[in-house]
């Protein structure tokens, strides 16, 4: 009884100190802090920057956990103590379940400064969980006013006339005396081509090919450093080195600037007590002289290539970084102005990641050493060589093993006094699995050669694995390709011969990037590509035209206006409506996905001056063909295509493009809709409806509900446009389900942007079956044979050997996205954009299909979980909401089974097309029957 009578005395005095200390303990608690889309950011020059958090549970095995409140603080220092943390902005608690993008509403932010910002929140009963861990973001500069550097480079530019590139990567360097160890200092630096940075010898970060790739007609991009630990008392140095790469490219090519390496950057340097004690900028008085790193070739598509990058040892400076070198012999700097918009680098650096090893090295008859690497892989190498200086080691690279070069991809390492070196890229990058050396005396050493995989450095964001080894390999490399492809804040269509930004390419991988990957800032900054394209002529448009190069060997004309090329923000090369039309729907995928206004806003204009554009094209309701021979593609790369011939002078492919058109108004209007452009909304909303009739009364084929020429890419673009009547829509579904599979016997019959149209209107339509039977193939065309080919790499093509091709390639990843939403279930709902609420579907497959899968997939809401199994007709389920959020449940209404649910607060809810729904709040939980 004392026993008794002294516990219930501990619990009265627990209570009692919990109503006059506080409140009960929260139950969630605010993680994940990011500042537009990006953790830390540095250098931003947005005024009003946006903030987001997830929530994670203090108790796991809770249910409903929920935000009611938040109070965001903000600091222009993290030493302040805790009650005057929010000198900027002290949100006050505010009524709000949102976390996602609150946008910063407090005093006005200054140049080059660093904030600190924390947030806490208030839990479903009130209770107020403690402040997060402090976050924090630097500002960059936010007018061109505040730039005082110039612009400076070398008297060597690259003249096509002359052949493949002369410049070697130059070096630029400035002294300067400090009387004290400065407290603070960044340094801006913007250039025209690659460039690293270096503080009294002391390389300042660790990524590689800076910046993000950009079109140089009308911005240059720049990071900010912090050398401020760097420098010290006395004398100092700053040097930068250039990479000539994107500064020749010939659609950057104009008549402000020379095709050269450039550079711009400035630093103000302080004390600890804020005074300034100097700027260093770049100017007529910086010294350069020529590294010994040089670009192998030219740069781009058509022209030689891209090459890759030689190393002269004998021309070697030691100490060419540090202050004691004397640079009196170094010229002087030539200084140019070219008229370029400056703009914080908004978007992941690039990285080296994934540490290749090589699996074989082979001695061949020439001499010669072929090295495997064991996969396709687009990035750097590192090869210690030896041998009599002045020997030239070459180093070859192949995509196929029975090729010694693919693309003229190369490089090469002269050896200088020592006899022996290492190569290592700078500047560019090579694709390929397979390295011929050439040159070397004796064999290398496997554990001297290594790779990295090198690309844009967004987070992983999702995890898959099922019962199908197929379906897992196909899942891995589609990610694997599409991180080769993921270089300098785009996509590239391939790393090797193109490295081109295709809108149509983008539409077979975008919704793939989102669901796998956090790809909110990547996404925004070639977004901002687009816009800066817009109102240049595709490449051909008019090659017979006189006036047509402008930019020499590369690009059109600027007409101005909505018109847009087919890539971004490279603007060269072939495409159509499906290609341009991805500035539509970009934009929607990423408000679906992040429940990002900004970005709908931002990109308005762009999308109706494209619309606008289109509209000149169009006649009696429906678009026409325009432009020259490239300027007008459908599909592209379906099975067989190379010996058919481009079908874009076909009747068929107007067919293809009014459907696609329709798509982009239908989707238009609803961009229009949420941000309240009523009157476009409904201009957008007449024409798609009006051509849609006129699409369907032309090319509607009513004996067997098909389209146009009644392929599996007219079906799937009559869908995706969803251009007929509403009560025909189930016929031509069957029709394309007969198609696939009794007409294809269950293989694909599209390319890249039929693919994207059909595996968009497959998940949507919950035909996971469709879907498993293409991807399940191992012979021609699909996936499947891929792997039995040995690939490592999604290729360009259906087909493997046709020359000239590349093995990693866009094209086909569009299953990438149907993995998490269609495998695994986790699925968006289209009403409540950013996953606060999402579905879990379990997919219509049978056990000897696919009988087990599990995803991860880290939204931005917080972490989903979805696993299930199917043994001997008994499914279980188990799904992870997390804190505020809800989930709808699709479980299988299997034969009247009843479901049984570890959690007494979930019941049924309804029942819609062979599915019990159940609603759920945030928790764990646990489904079968």
């Amino acid at each position: 009884m004392k026993r008794i009578i002294f516990f219930l005395a501990i619990l009265i005095l627990t209570s009692l100190a919990i109503t006059v200390f506080g409140k009960e303990k929260a139950s969630v608690a605010p993680v994940n802090l990011t500042c537009e889309h990006l953790k830390n950011p540095a250098s931003l020059d947005v005024a009003h920057p946006r903030f987001s958090w997830t929530l994670q549970p203090t108790d796991e095995s809770a249910y409903g956990q929920r935000q009611t409140a938040y109070r965001i603080l903000v600091g222009s220092s993290q030493q302040k103590r805790a009650d005057h943390f929010g000198d900027m902005w002290d949100s006050g608690w505010i009524e709000s379940d949102n976390m996602q993008l609150i946008e910063y509403n407090g005093k006005p932010l200054r140049s080059d400064e660093k904030y600190f910002w924390k947030v806490a929140v208030k839990d479903e009963n009130g209770n107020e969980s403690g402040y997060s861990e402090v976050a924090k973001w630097s500002t960059g500069l936010f007018s061109q006013e505040e730039w005082t550097a110039k612009w400076i480079g070398t008297d060597k530019a690259y003249d096509p006339a002359e052949g493949p590139n002369k410049i070697y990567d130059p070096w630029f360097r400035k002294t300067f005396d400090l009387k004290e160890n400065p407290s603070k200092a960044t340094l801006f630096v913007a250039s025209v081509g690659y460039h690293e940075v270096y503080v009294n010898g002391k390389r300042i970060d660790d990524h590689v090919l800076a910046p993000a790739v950009t079109d140089h007609t009308k911005r240059a991009r720049y990071i900010a450093y912090d050398i401020a630990p760097a420098l010290t008392s006395g004398t100092n140095v700053i040097a930068l080195w250039l990479g000539t790469s994107w500064s020749i490219f010939a659609p950057y090519a104009t008549a402000d600037k020379p095709r050269t390496p450039l550079v711009i950057a400035q630093t103000d340097i302080y004390d600890a007590n804020d005074r300034k004690l100097a700027r260093i900028a770049t100017d007529q008085s910086w010294k350069t002289y020529p590294s010994p790193n040089k670009l192998i070739g030219n740069w781009g598509f058509g022209v030689g290539g891209y090459g890759g990058e030689i190393w002269d040892a004998s021309k070697e400076v030691e100490e060419w970084n540090l202050a004691t070198l004397d640079d009196r012999n170094w010229k002087n700097a030539t200084v140019y102005t070219p008229a370029l918009e400056l703009s914080t680098q908004q978007v992941e650096t690039n990285i080296l990641i994934d540490e290749i090893h090589p699996v074989a090295v082979e001695s061949r008859p020439d001499g010669s050493y072929r090295v495997d690497m064991g996969v396709n892989f687009a990035g750097w190498t590192q090869i210690s060589v030896q041998g009599n200086p002045g020997d030239t080691i070459r180093f070859l690279f192949s995509e196929r093993e029975q090729e010694e070069i693919t693309f003229g991809l190369m490089n090469a390492y002269v050896i200088g006094a020592s006899g022996k070196g290492t190569f290592e890229n700078r500047f560019n990058y090579s694709s390929g699995r397979w390295i011929t050396i050439k040159g070397l005396r004796s064999a290398p050493k496997k554990e001297e050669i290594k790779g990295w995989m090198v690309r844009t450095a967004f987070d992983d964001a999702a995890r898959f694995e099922c019962s199908d080894p197929l379906q897992n390999w196909i899942y891995n490399t589609v990610k694997w390709t599409f991180e080769n492809l993921s270089l300098g804040g785009f996509i590239v269509d391939c790393p090797q011969r193109e490295r081109f930004g295709y809108g149509g390419d983008a539409h077979a991988t975008s919704e793939t990037g989102l669901f796998n990957y956090k790809l909110g800032a990547f996404y925004t900054k070639w977004l901002e590509d687009w816009r800066d394209v817009q109102g240049t002529e595709p490449m051909t448009g008019n090659m017979n035209d006189p006036e047509w190069a402008r930019k020499q060997e590369g690009s059109g004309r600027i007409l101005g206006g909505g018109i847009l090329p087919q890539t971004a923000p490279t603007y060269h090369g072939g495409g159509g409506p499906a290609w341009g039309g991805i500035v539509v729907t970009l934009p929607w995928f990423i408000y679906q996905h992040h429940g990002d206004m900004r970005v709908l806003e931002d990109n308005f204009e762009m999308i109706k001056g494209w619309l606008k554009f289109l509209d000149t094209h169009v006649e009696n309701d429906m678009l026409k063909r325009y432009g020259a021979r490239w300027d007008f593609l459908g599909d592209w790369l379906w099975p067989g295509a190379t010996s058919q011939g481009m079908n874009n002078y076909s009747d068929e492919n107007i067919f293809f493009n009014n459907c696609y058109w329709v798509y982009n108004l239908k989707t238009a209007t609803q961009i229009a809709r949420v941000i309240g452009r009523t009157e476009e909304a409904e201009q957008w909303a007449r024409q798609a409806e009006q051509s849609s009739k006129a699409i369907h009364a032309k090319y509607y084929h009513p004996d067997d509900h098909n389209y146009s020429d009644r392929s599996m890419r007219s079906l799937s673009a009559a869908l995706y446009g969803d251009i007929m009547p509403a009560e025909l829509r189930p016929k031509v579904m069957e029709r394309l389900a007969e198609e696939i599979l009794v007409h294809k016997n269950g293989h694909i019959d599209v390319g890249i942007t039929g693919g994207a149209m059909l595996f968009k209107v497959l998940r949507e339509e919950g035909r996971d079956d469709l879907i498993y039977s293409m991807t399940s193939q191992t012979t021609y065309p699909g996936w499947g044979l891929m792997r039995e080919s040995g690939a490592t790499t999604i290729w360009e093509m259906w087909e493997k050997d046709l020359p000239g091709h590349s093995l990693l390639h866009s094209s086909y990843l569009y299953p990438g996205a149907w993995y998490i939403d269609g495998v695994a279930g986790i699925r968006r709902d289209a009403d409540v954009p950013g996953f606060r609420k999402f579905m879990v579907r379990i997919p219509k497959l049978t056990e000897t299909q696919i009988s087990s899968a599990k995803a991860s997939f880290d939204s931005p809401a917080g972490l989903i979980e979805s696993s299930w199994e199917r043994e001997n007709g008994r499914i279980t389920l188990n799904v992870t909401v997390p804190p505020n959020c809800t989930a709808t449940v699709l479980f299988p209404d299997d034969n009247g089974k009843t479901v049984h649910v570890n959690a007494e607060h979930v019941k049924e809810t309804g029942r819609k097309e062979g599915y019990i729904l159940f609603e759920i709040p945030a928790g764990k939980y646990r489904f079968s029957n």
